[in-house]
């Protein structure tokens, strides 16, 4: 939110911000999880342009997730195919009550 002077008073804008810092409500983490949930065939390279992160940084992504225990890797011929395992606990105490699983579906719908 933007602060705005009126009247010598700061109004709070409705408006993202156009020209700062830019951020997002998931991570990088729950982002990769979420597109290889919905693809799990595809090549990392595409994993990282849907992202808008590096390949470098999806390959370690993809395994902190897999060490985590959060995905499993199938090697399928020359590529690699990949679980999500829904059923686990989110990891922050806030949100632990709730699943991988029930994040997706409230992202997916």
């Amino acid at each position: 939110m933007r602060s705005e002077a009126t009247a010598g008073q700061a109004v709070a804008s409705e408006e993202p911000e156009k020209d700062g810092p830019r951020w997002t409500f998931l991570t990088n983490h729950s982002h990769v999880l979420i597109v290889l949930h919905a693809e799990p065939d595809l090549v990392l390279r595409e994993v990282a342009a849907r992202v808008g992160i590096t390949e470098r940084a999806v390959q370690r992504v993809v395994q902190d997730l897999e060490d985590g225990g959060f995905i499993r890797r199938e090697r399928v011929g020359r590529k690699n195919h990949y679980e999500v395992l829904t059923k686990l606990p989110l990891r922050h105490p806030i949100e632990s009550h709730r699943t991988i699983g029930d994040l997706l579906k409230l992202i997916h719908g």
